[in-house]
């Protein structure tokens, strides 16, 4: 009975308390609760200035704006931008935020934390005019203990963020408090700082072995006696298991309690069922509790073979992954929850499973929705070791820093099943030297310590036989070899992996950067202008993707691939280029052409994807080649109802640790052994239709359309209604339509976009990696028929009203509703 009453004021607490991360909440340190999103109200200035740390700085002109905040993105691309091509030509420099708050008396019996999500990079925090401390890596969040700073009344926090030196990325970085801060306020006995982990180490059909590990600070000056209290909830909130342990902490002492719950019938976190359940966890200290924290979790259990690759639950998964940068396009760096749910969402359509983060830990949030929708994660933590790639890379700072940032990675990030393996650097030229081995064995050991539950790789990339590549005792000393780019590596590039499996058979392998089928730019328009001549370049790519994934397919021992990339992303590019092309999708979230390729190969509903568009004016009678990706045994084309015959796939299936395998569901007499299929027709405007066959029977078509002059604009959003407690987002399809509504594929007409109500536009985007117009401004061109609008709620709720106009084109408007 007492610990039925005492789990029920447990839960009252907790209800009342901010919880995890995902969730959004305004408000001061005065208000109640103990977890605050600390973004809103801050003040900005950009460029360095004198004595802004001081608490009586006068900040009365500065810029007030919310964070998460990128400067870059707001700033003009220019060719002779410090950052160069490795930040696509977009600003950096140094920037200031302040923010003021209040503290009540109550509060300084408290002990108070401020924690940084992200800050790129090299920030400096003060409080008060104290300084807290430096944390030169971008991609790491770090908190500070401010409670012996305070004081009764208005405080002042001054944050310098410092981005100047360059080059220091070989990516698009952002720059300034790029992710969200949070004010965390406790209890002297309380919680630790990411003090929870939790472990499934145990798990059958009718149980689970739920292994918590909490640590606990006493920062009273006596010793304390009191209890923890714990309850696992389901995702439907009903209760499955509960404890309660007394404890006694000397005065400063930091205790661990270990717990061992059991779970009957558990829900196994899979890709397909990704089931979470919640730890709520209380310390009770003379009656009364002193603190509480929620802590999401999932049951799964992971497993690597050498010969038969991963398995999840028993089950074995190949990893149809892709390699992620953190930038949102339009947004930059500053990338709100619901412009990643809607580039996640449109990956799981696409059949991906496995994400790696290239090359640095993501957001906080980005997990989270990882964990939610069943993506597989390689989390990653560095691009660079002692050996440079940029003159002021994360080399000048590794000595110093590596251990401190890999377990802050670790510590924030291992309580997420949607992590399955840790990768501690991408290609680090150290990976050629014995001295790269001892630094992979330093950080390895570390990771195993922190984490013992999950394996560890690194991205290598030159592995072979000769001269200057990764030495043998570095590939050894990794849980799992990670390749990248397997093609270049040995004379003969259709072998891949076998012939470093023949010599090392207990090597397990994982292909963590390779090449995509990404087509050129976006997708229907892969082929270029010139519908004669097929890129070459894009040729290649198409072929060797389909054929490395034809043997990562057929052989069980390669765990999966992650090809690179996903998605489009800012920098890393070349003038005039702002932006490079290796995604499926494009930096608007657009699918290109190579998405359906991988979509015939990672899904079983039927579909069909034709291209390039059909739109050729001037050019009839002139051969173009007419490719199909699908999942279809059999495809019969037709244009304008003629038919140019039908053609047979043959389909890999999942093979075993030896050569090639027959392939499943044989199809008699196969067109191809490649994994597309291709007509040769001469053009003539009209309709190509494509009827897709299973077992005789047909399952599905799609057709191409010879489109109009440019009519209209049509605007389609992936949601009506946004939340504004969530900073919620709309992301808005714009299309340039004829008088039928047929995208016109080759129209670029300028559309200005306003917008009446409740929210605000943060972003437009037309995925043309040549287009230098500013993301923040409210005229985009569209690129092949589209662009992309980004609308954000406000703090209020309301209407909002969207209206895109063009010279020559009838305009169009849509509602979006911003609740709470």
């Amino acid at each position: 009975m007492r610990t039925q009453l005492i789990c029920l004021l447990m839960f009252v607490f907790l209800s009342l308390m901010p919880e995890i991360k995902g969730q959004y909440y305004d408000g001061d340190l005065h208000r109640d609760g103990k977890r605050m999103l600390f973004d809103f109200g801050w003040r900005f200035y950009s460029g360095d200035i004198k004595d802004a740390e001081k608490p009586d700085f006068d900040d009365a002109d500065w810029r007030i704006l919310d964070l998460p905040h990128d400067w870059s993105i707001e700033g003009k691309i220019d060719k002779n931008a410090p950052a160069g091509g490795n930040g696509g030509y977009y600003p950096t420099g140094v920037g200031w935020y302040r923010k003021h708050f209040e503290v009540s008396a109550n509060d300084l019996e408290k002990i108070i934390w401020i924690e940084f999500d992200g800050v790129y990079m090299n920030s400096d925090v003060w409080v008060n005019g104290i300084h807290l401390g430096n944390r030169p890596y971008g991609y790491s969040s770090f908190y500070y203990d401010i409670t012996k700073y305070l004081k009764k009344g208005n405080n002042v926090i001054a944050v310098r963020v410092d981005n100047s030196k360059q080059p220091n990325s070989r990516w698009y970085s952002g720059s300034g408090i790029y992710r969200n801060v949070w004010l965390i306020k406790q209890n002297k006995l309380h919680l630790a700082h990411w003090g929870v982990f939790v472990t499934t180490p145990e798990i059958s059909s009718d149980s689970a072995l739920v292994d918590i590990n909490t640590q606990i600070d006493n920062e009273y000056n006596s010793s304390i006696e009191a209890e923890l209290f714990i309850v696992i909830e389901d995702n439907e909130g009903n209760i499955v298991a509960s404890a309660e342990k007394k404890f006694a902490a000397k005065p400063g002492e930091s205790l661990t309690i270990n717990n061992k719950l059991w779970i009957q019938r558990p829900k196994l976190w899979s890709v397909d069922s990704p089931d979470l359940y919640t730890l709520k966890q209380s310390i009770l200290k003379d009656g009364k509790i002193s603190d509480g924290l929620n802590t999401v979790f999932g049951i799964r259990k992971i497993f690597y073979d050498a010969d038969k690759g991963f398995f999840l639950n028993d089950k074995h998964i190949k990893m149809n992954g892709v390699c992620l940068h953190h930038d949102g396009g339009a947004v930059g760096a500053a990338v709100p929850l619901g412009v990643w749910k809607y580039r996640l969402e449109k990956l799981k359509k696409m059949g991906c499973n496995a994400v790696r983060t290239a090359h640095n830990p993501p957001a906080p949030e980005f997990l989270d929705l990882c964990d939610q929708m069943g993506f597989l994660v390689m989390d990653e933590a560095f691009d660079e070791w002692r050996s440079g790639k940029r003159k002021y890379g994360y080399h000048v700072y590794f000595d110093q820093w590596y251990e401190k940032d890999l377990i802050s990675m670790i510590h924030r990030d291992r309580n997420h099943p949607s992590i399955v393996i840790w990768s501690v650097g991408n290609e680090v030229p150290d990976q050629k030297t014995e001295e790269g081995t001892e630094i992979l064995q330093m950080l390895t050991n570390i990771c195993h310590r922190e984490d013992p539950t999950r394996p560890v790789t690194q991205a290598c990339d030159n592995i072979a036989a000769d001269g200057g590549s990764t030495v043998l005792s570095f590939l050894n000393a990794l849980d799992i070899v990670g390749y990248n780019y397997v093609d270049r590596w040995h004379e003969r590039r259709e072998l891949y992996y076998s012939i470093d499996k023949l010599d090392h058979p207990e090597w397990k392998m994982i292909g963590t950067e390779n090449r995509s089928n990404h087509g050129v730019f976006r997708g229907n328009y892969s082929l270029g202008d010139d519908p004669a001549t097929v890129n070459p370049n894009y040729n290649y790519d198409m072929i060797d993707a389909e054929q490395l994934w034809k043997f990562t397919k057929m052989h069980d021992y390669v765990i999966g691939d992650f090809m690179w990339t996903g998605i489009d992303y800012l920098g890393e590019a070349r003038w005039p280029f702002r932006s490079w092309n290796f995604g499926v999708l494009d930096l608007c979230g657009f699918e290109k052409d190579g998405y359906y390729f991988y979509q015939s190969q990672w899904t079983t509903k039927p579909m069909i994807h034709l291209f390039p568009h059909w739109n050729w004016e001037g050019r009839g009678g002139q051969i173009i080649p007419v490719i199909c990706y699908t999942n279809c045994n059999d495809v019969e084309l037709f244009l304008n109802g003629k038919s140019y015959g039908k053609k047979r796939l043959e389909f890999p299936r999942q093979g075993n640790s030896g050569g090639w395998n027959k392939y499943a569901n044989p199809v008699v007499n196969p067109t191809t052994a490649d994994l597309h299929l291709q007509w040769d027709i001469p053009y003539e405007p009209g309709v190509i239709k494509a009827v897709g066959m299973k077992n005789g029977q047909v399952v599905c078509t799609q057709e191409l359309r010879t489109a109009g002059k440019p009519y209209a604009i049509r605007l389609i959003p992936d949601r009506d209604t946004i939340n504004v407690s969530e900073r919620g987002v709309a992301n808005i399809k714009v299309e340039v339509v004829d008088k039928n509504n047929n995208v016109v594929p080759t129209a670029g007409n300028l559309i200005e976009f306003s917008i009446i109500g409740k929210g605000k536009i943060i972003g437009v985007e037309n995925g043309n990696p040549l287009d230098h117009s500013s993301s923040k401004s409210n005229k985009r061109k569209t690129y092949n028929g589209l662009a992309l609008v980004v609308l954000q709620a406000s703090d209020e709720e309301g209407a909002i009203r969207l209206t895109a106009k063009s010279e020559g084109l009838k305009e169009a408007s849509i509602n979006i509703v911003s609740v709470k």
